[in-house]
């Protein structure tokens, strides 16, 4: 029995779907970071960073969200969320370190600094950085999915979960600008579709 410790509100988004959409039976141990739950002595047991969510298979212990979601899909996923071929692997791994590296920082910052901290805690510069950076990378996924339903492959698998979670995160995306994509609104919009995201709300 897998074990995922972590909540919806979080990056522990992406690790639910992909286990609902394989339909993997697991226990979901609802761990709010937020209520220092993350930072007790015997969750840094599991990840001594504090952080959600984290990933138990028996004795297997897994940290960090698309590193989660990837393992499940190639564990369970082979031929569905995981493909086939090593060079499609490349284009899975490729687009988690990009939406990573080059928008999900950006997108956690505004929500933060735009939405969820209270005024005095909130960094505006913070927030405008990401509203001027975002623009170059969300036309390179714009171009990318230009004649495409899907990452990789043209098949949904889990590249579309780790980079579609980054921004419908709290559902900011339209205030980002992401409606102005065309080709990614139409992508969030298929992928948003899906019976298991639809079903995450439920597991608050």
């Amino acid at each position: 029995m897998l074990t995922l410790y972590g909540q919806y509100m979080s990056r522990g988004q992406r690790c639910l779907w992909t286990l609902e959409e394989l339909g993997v039976p697991y226990e979901h141990v609802k761990t709010n970071q937020g209520a220092g739950e993350s930072r007790t002595p015997d969750f840094l047991q599991i990840n001594p960073n504090g952080h959600v969510p984290v990933l138990k298979d028996g004795d297997y212990i897994l940290w960090e969200s698309m590193a989660i979601a990837m393992y499940v899909a190639k564990k369970f996923g082979q031929g569905s969320l995981w493909p086939a071929s090593v060079e499609d692997e490349g284009l899975v791994m490729q687009w988690a370190l990009w939406a990573s590296l080059e928008v999900e920082i950006f997108v956690v910052n505004y929500l933060r600094h735009a939405v969820m901290y209270p005024p005095e805690k909130r960094r505006p510069e913070l927030a405008e950085e990401a509203l001027r950076v975002l623009p170059a990378p969300l036309k390179v996924l714009d171009d990318a999915l230009a004649g495409k339903d899907y990452l990789v492959g043209n098949r949904f698998s889990v590249a579309d979960i780790n980079v579609s979670t980054v921004l419908l995160l709290a559902d900011i995306y339209k205030q980002l600008g992401v409606d102005k994509y065309g080709n990614v609104m139409a992508w969030l919009n298929r992928v948003a579709a899906r019976p298991a995201w639809q079903k995450l709300p439920s597991l608050k």
